[in-house]
């Protein structure tokens, strides 16, 4: 027979049990709130206010109205005026803009004369759902933006006709394949993965069996520990990113486009932060279970703020900030610039130097707090 007074004590002792593991606690409570807040405020799959570069050959008044048209779209956010085709090659390359547009400098004469005008717009199409919307939306540019000027004899040059083209470049990824973008960063997704979850389960479980006291009886020192520790999983972190580029190259097609320098630069800065960070976790959890929550909690946003799933620029300014500050985003900035657009060392240093600063601040804490655990 079922007896409800010991099913009850039973069920006090497992809420006591989950009130004394206040990590656990504090897990069921917040990650449906965080869960909640990122699906619902930070996901975004028309990305608004894109960054755009314009390369004004032409300073008529025809020009002016495109640049307000373009601006009052929504779709895109003028923030460079450059000087040269050069110019808005780099910045499309590091990432800084995601479309370039060059008015020509024989713009105005040729839609006062009724010839075929141009328009031509380069967008990074690396990320292709980062600019569909925006593609689509200058499908009306010629229809809406000259309105107020092509007035009077100016009308009739070409009945029925748009008074000018837009050419669009997609650079990167022309014809759009998902696989391009998907596939390379699925290279920082995996070894997130693997390498920070496998380091905190691996020290909580040393410190669970009792065998990290008998490691802490002999004369290594905390760094030795460290060291010792982590070289294996650098190896298997290289031993992954190896298979997934080739499997990505010989199954997707993903192209391969150069700017190894940079990638195997990232790709060790990148491994020796994620096994610093399981390092860390491992030591604030006292259980495997505990070490697996925190790393899950870490793989959330990694996934859904990085860039990886949704587009980066799709999400608001605080969502951007948080992504900004999760090593996984300019992993895969290197990884997808380098396979995709060939960026060498000068491009990516932005990304690089951010990893390399979360290397030296999440091991100076594992370290530090590695030697509290040991005190």
């Amino acid at each position: 027979m079922l007896s409800l007074t010991r099913t009850w004590a039973v069920m006090a002792k497992e809420f006591i049990q989950l009130t004394r593991d206040r990590l656990t606690y504090a897990m069921i409570l917040m990650l449906p709130i965080v869960q909640l807040l990122l699906f619902g405020y930070a996901i975004n799959d028309d990305p608004r206010s894109l960054p755009t570069a314009v390369l004004v050959q032409d300073n008529g008044g025809f020009s002016r109205s495109i640049l307000t048209a373009l601006d009052n779209s929504g779709y895109f956010d003028i923030v460079l005026q450059a000087r040269s085709q050069s110019e808005l090659d780099r910045a499309l390359a590091r990432g800084d803009i995601q479309f370039a547009v060059i008015i020509p400098a024989d713009f105005t004469r040729r839609i006062v004369r009724g010839d075929r005008a141009q328009l031509l717009v380069e967008a990074d199409a690396s990320d292709p759902s980062a600019t569909s919307g925006a593609v689509a939306a200058l499908a009306s540019l010629p229809a809406q933006a000259l309105t107020r000027e092509l007035t009077g004899p100016l009308a009739k040059r070409i009945p029925g006709a748009q008074p000018f083209e837009v050419i669009v470049h997609r650079r990167y990824n022309p014809e759009a394949i998902t696989a391009y973008n998907i596939v390379p960063g699925l290279l920082g997704i995996i070894l997130s993965m693997t390498l920070v979850m496998m380091t905190s389960l691996g020290m909580a479980r040393e410190r669970e069996r009792g065998t990290m006291e008998s490691l802490l009886s002999t004369p290594v020192r905390p760094l030795e520990v460290m060291v010792g520790k982590l070289t294996p999983y650098v190896l298997v972190g290289l031993i992954q990113a190896t298979v997934i580029l080739v499997m990505a190259r010989l199954l997707f097609q993903v192209p391969m486009s150069g700017g190894w320098i940079a990638l195997g630069t990232g790709l060790m800065l990148f491994i020796v932060g994620s096994l610093s960070l399981g390092f860390l976790i491992s030591t604030v959890a006292k259980t495997q279970l505990q070490a697996m929550q925190m790393s899950f909690f870490y793989m959330l946003p990694s996934i859904l703020l990085s860039g990886f799933m949704f587009p980066f620029r799709g999400m608001p300014e605080w969502a951007q900030a948080i992504g900004t500050a999760i090593p996984v985003t300019h992993f895969l900035r290197v990884v997808r610039g380098s396979l995709l657009k060939g960026v060498g060392l000068e491009n990516a240093g932005p990304s690089l130097f951010a990893l390399a600063l979360f290397v030296l601040v999440v091991g100076a804490l594992a370290m530090l707090r590695y030697r509290t655990t040991l005190d």
